[in-house]
């Protein structure tokens, strides 16, 4: 006797959504606020790469002065701003000999922009620990130090978490939630701190802490000077490099209000979707595993509310649409994201869906990325 078909789909629905269900679980447990060390773990470099940031540059280069724990240095490098950036670091450094404004060269040919600047700032840096921090990250007091001290205690010559994202619009809350949910529900901790392997490398390029010498000896930026995505491709040089890289939790250690409203947020998604999962092998694969995971299983309880599907259809469906949920919850309270958007849940993965395949699908016709008011060729790094 056949199985219905319904009742085949909503089961290999149940089994898609379990997983991230069961690595959210554990990496939750895993991914925890990394502890100071008595007495600090030597200078660290706060490296911040700034173009056109007058409206977020003061605050966050204020509160990167204001880390505590450990000794700290803060360079921003003024990327060829035309508004006001300069003038407030000038101003603030002449306050605090802690800081200094780097003016960044020219850019080099095939050098994206971000990686330029934190390559010029890492050789003007003095700490054993580089900090690398966006202009519109707000760094808690002792980050700097937390996040030094478990380099050190573990080993790792990288060490990464995700900022906590405020999110004021409704398009940033369509959009902005996939950072952890992606990582949190999808990315194997435990085997990641067990191996090596490149592919199991991951950061948040928002927050990322290297080892001066691991740094130096991997190339750091100039070993991805191409790339657009410097949260997946420093980790992963680094690994092939047989340097150990990490994660933390980061809703203690760090704020960011990384993008201001849909359109924004879309065009910066989609220029990390050049290096992520845009490409005709990845994306096929993470569009079955969402839609069946965490969209199928809607369509499926409507249906069987409507008495469209067998009844053991529609359990395995609502099964698998709680197990959904419950990710979802346990990640958003977890991080501090604002609760609310657990219930856009299903919209957020259709426009991230959205984004890469509109990103894919436009590859071959516009072969580039805009980003900051540069383009860069796409597929390159």
């Amino acid at each position: 006797m056949s199985l219905d078909p319904t009742v085949v789909l909503a089961l290999l629905c149940l089994a898609v959504a379990l997983q991230p269900a069961l690595f959210a679980a554990m990496n939750l447990i895993l991914l925890r606020k990394p502890e100071p060390e008595p007495g600090g773990s030597g200078l660290v470099s706060i490296l911040i790469p700034a173009r056109n940031e007058a409206g977020t540059i003061a605050g966050t280069v204020r509160a990167a002065l204001a880390s505590t724990g450990t000794p700290v240095e803060v360079l921003v490098g003024d990327d060829h701003s035309t508004d006001d950036t300069a003038a407030i670091v000038s101003g603030l450094a002449a306050e605090d000999p802690r800081l200094r404004l780097v003016p960044v060269p020219s850019l080099p040919e095939g050098w994206t922009g971000k990686n330029a600047a934190c390559a010029h700032l890492a050789a003007q840096a003095q700490g054993a620990h580089l900090l690398f921090i966006d202009a519109d990250v707000t760094l808690a007091p002792e980050a700097a130090a937390r996040l030094a001290a478990h380099a050190a205690r573990t080993g790792a010559d990288l060490v990464s978490a995700v900022p906590r994202q405020r999110m004021d619009s409704l398009g940033e809350r369509l959009t902005v939630p996939m950072i952890n949910f992606l990582l949190v529900s999808y990315l194997p901790v435990a085997a990641m701190r067990a191996s090596l392997q490149p592919s199991l490398g991951a950061a948040c390029g928002q927050l990322i802490l290297a080892a001066r010498a691991a740094y130096a000896a991997t190339g750091g930026h100039a070993g991805i000077r191409t790339s657009l995505h410097d949260g997946m491709r420093l980790p992963r040089l680094f690994r092939a490099h047989g340097r150990r890289t990490d994660l933390v939790a980061g809703r203690d250690l760090a704020r960011c209000h990384m993008y201001r409203g849909f359109r924004e947020a879309w065009a910066g998604f989609s220029k990390n979707a050049h290096e992520g999962m845009a490409t005709p092998r990845a994306l096929p694969v993470w569009t079955l595993l969402l839609l069946l995971g965490q969209i199928v299983p809607w369509l499926l309880v409507a249906a069987g509310l409507s008495g469209l599907i067998a009844p053991a259809a529609l359990v395995l469906a609502a099964t698998a649409l709680a197990l959904s949920l419950a990710t979802r919850a346990a990640i958003t309270l977890a991080v501090r994201e604002p609760w609310p958007t657990i219930l856009l849940h299903p919209a957020t993965v259709l426009v991230a869906l959205a984004i890469q395949w509109n990103v894919l699908l436009r590859r071959e016709r516009a072969g580039a990325a805009s980003w900051k008011g540069r383009t860069y060729p796409v597929g390159r790094a």
